[in-house]
């Protein structure tokens, strides 16, 4: 088991070690060619214009029909500055006066690569430029594209453009806030309202007029967009199918419909209130009345108080009742200034009564309230259900005189310049590569050319992952807590897991109590058959002590008889000694035959006494054989 831990850490650590060398080379791995800066430069942020690595910039270049682009790189021609003043406004602030300028990122720059800055604070900006040819609402998607930096975040302000519509008294240099548009797209924040803005200017086909209809608000969060001073890619596509998609950094945000997803609908309702219909006087909106046959109990005191005192509260012990809760300040003085014919006798401030403090309190001691049980406060009848309820009042539908239905809203008016009309709290509001297009791959490889080489370089030049932990704590604080929890959590599971544990005195001793028990179940069994062994043996020997005495037995018994054979054989000797020799032949042949018959009961004995022995071993195969045997040679013997 300590082995396969073992093979894990050593698992971690080296996938540890690959996500590092993966992290350290993900901002190389990009279609550009790069070249190390001097290593020199990476030693700090001393100089922030300097990068960890410079890239080979040139100039974006359209690779199909484009309605305008502009990168800045070069002379700014084309673009014009506003001369003219906001109406409705005082002077000094009603011109357009915001000073424009053309330079680098002051961050994360690429040498070579320049946009057009708003520069100046709490003033108004107009700058704009004509489009290299019109744009027509037919039958092709319209796609407009331009990159933002706020190079010192936001406060409040926009960096949204307008493509000003098409008409023979436009003039660039008379461009306001009022000067008709078709589109307005870009972002836009005051205070924490973030915006995205897309809002079509929609002609009424009736009347004539322009309405205003701005898309639903995006579902995503768009702060990080706002306060990271990173360059961001901002892209509008109108399609003729009456659709729209918004992306930031080519990833869509928003998507709707022309005709469902705008406020208000392009389309009015078919109905309308009638504005001559006025609710009647008798219509009763009301659901619940009060019971007219309900009355007063008899019992019910509408004079009783809300709160009594509380007879039963007693004064604290201590009660200070001569000293005041207030005292003058002993402390204070009169200030020098102080006039007291016009600012009158001077008192000293008053502060807590330190005796007070002490005390259970200070004063008069007034008896305490409590909620007064026979209260119950002015009577009213129950409410029930109204049976003249007529429902809310609403007045009657008409059909509206304004209605009209427009089918297809993305043939809005056509555009011919674009503009920037701008007013802001913050400055180096930085723009750059604009884009006007009908071809999605067109908008990309723009993008690829300009805002990806900004990416590269501002992903390069990113603090490691531990300076984003630390700025990110700065800001928040509690996400200390959060950063110790993740680092203990691992770390306690190494040394957990990891680490060799010692053993306590009680494994050890439940580890020897197992062990013991082990043995002693091994001893038991084995003196068990030891013991099965030794009554089989014991068996077996009894067996043959008992054969063996009574063949001794036997053996004596014989003795026993030939002795008293013999012993009879003198006595009768003595009496017939004269009746001649053949008797005594006769005496011999039975000595003869009582030993022949002595051997041969020996040998009946050995071999009673050698069956005896077989059937003793026999009978050991069962738990009682020995007992068994031992009786049946008892019965024998007896």
């Amino acid at each position: 088991m300590q082995f396969q831990w073992d093979w894990l850490c050593l698992s971690v650590l080296i996938i540890s070690s690959v996500t590092a060398e993966v992290e350290n080379e993900e901002a190389l791995d990009a279609g550009v060619e790069v070249e190390d800066f001097d290593k020199q430069s990476q030693e700090a942020d001393v100089d922030r214009d300097k990068s960890s690595l410079e890239v080979v910039y040139q100039t974006p270049k359209p690779t199909g029909e484009v309605y305008f682009t502009e990168t800045f790189d070069g002379v700014l021609t084309g673009w014009v500055l506003s001369k003219t003043k906001k109406e409705d406004m005082d002077d000094n602030i009603a011109k357009y006066d915001g000073r424009w300028e053309v330079e680098e990122l002051k961050e994360n720059t690429v040498h070579g690569d320049r946009g057009l800055v708003l520069k100046s604070v709490a003033k108004h900006h107009a700058i704009s430029a004509m489009l290299t040819k019109a744009f027509i609402f037919d039958n092709k998607p319209l796609i407009v594209q331009y990159e933002v930096n706020f190079q010192e975040g936001i406060d409040c302000g926009g960096a949204y453009i307008k493509l000003l519509s098409s008409s023979d008294d436009l003039n660039l240099e008379y461009f306001f806030d009022k000067t008709p548009y078709t589109i307005m797209f870009g972002p836009d924040k005051c205070g924490e309202d973030y915006k995205l803005h897309f809002i079509f200017r929609h002609k009424n086909p009736k009347t004539g007029e322009y309405d205003e209809k701005h898309a639903k608000r995006p579902d995503v969060d768009l702060k990080k967009f706002y306060l990271d001073k990173k360059t961001h890619l901002y892209t509008l596509v109108v399609k003729p199918d009456d659709t729209f998609e918004v992306l930031i950094d080519q990833t869509v945000v928003n998507k709707g419909s022309l005709l469902e997803d705008m406020i208000p609908p392009v389309n009015p309702s078919k109905e309308i209130d009638d504005p001559g219909d006025k609710k009647p006087d008798d219509w009763d909106e009301r659901p619940k009345i009060p019971d007219p046959n309900a009355v007063k109990p008899d019992d019910w005191d509408e004079d009783e108080p809300s709160k009594i005192e509380d007879l039963d509260a007693v004064k604290p012990e201590g009660w200070l009742d001569d000293e005041p809760q207030y005292v003058p300040d002993p402390n204070a003085k009169k200030p020098k200034d102080w006039d007291e014919e016009m600012d009158g006798e001077w008192e000293a401030p008053q502060i807590p009564n330190p005796k007070c403090e002490t005390a259970p309190g200070c004063g008069d001691w007034v008896r305490p309230m409590k909620n007064n049980p026979k209260y119950k406060g002015k009577w009213k009848a129950p409410m029930i259900d109204n049976p003249n309820y007529q429902g809310i009042w609403s007045p009657r539908k008409i059909p509206n005189p304004d209605y009209f239905e427009d089918l297809h809203p993305f043939k809005m008016s056509s555009v011919s310049a674009i503009g920037l009309e701008l007013w802001s709290m913050t400055s180096n509001i930085y723009f750059d590569n604009f884009i006007i297009c009908s071809e999605k791959e067109v908008a990309d490889r723009w993008a690829a050319d300009g805002w990806g080489l900004k990416k590269l370089v501002a992903s390069a030049n990113e603090p490691g992952m531990f300076s984003q932990l630390v700025t990110a704590a700065e800001d928040h604080p509690w996400l200390w807590v959060l950063y110790i929890l993740t680092l203990a959590l691992p770390v306690g599971l190494g040394v957990l897991f990891c680490w060799p544990a010692k053993k306590t005195d009680e494994d050890i001793d439940f580890k020897k109590t197992e062990i013991s028990k082990s043995i002693m179940k091994g001893e038991l069994k084995q003196e068990r058959e030891e013991l099965e062994d030794d009554e089989i043996e014991l068996g077996v020997k009894e067996n043959e002590d008992i054969a063996e005495e009574e063949r001794r037995e036997m053996e004596e018994t014989e003795r026993e008889l030939i002795k008293d054979t013999e012993k009879m054989g003198r006595d009768t000797s003595s009496e017939d000694e004269g009746e001649g020799g053949g008797d005594i032949d006769d005496e011999e042949e039975e000595n003869e035959v009582a030993y022949g018959s002595q051997e041969e009961g020996d040998k009946s004995n050995k071999s009673g006494s050698e069956d005896e022995m077989k059937e003793a071993d026999e009978s050991t195969s069962s738990g009682d054989g020995p007992l068994k045997s031992v009786r049946k040679r008892r019965v024998r013997k007896d």
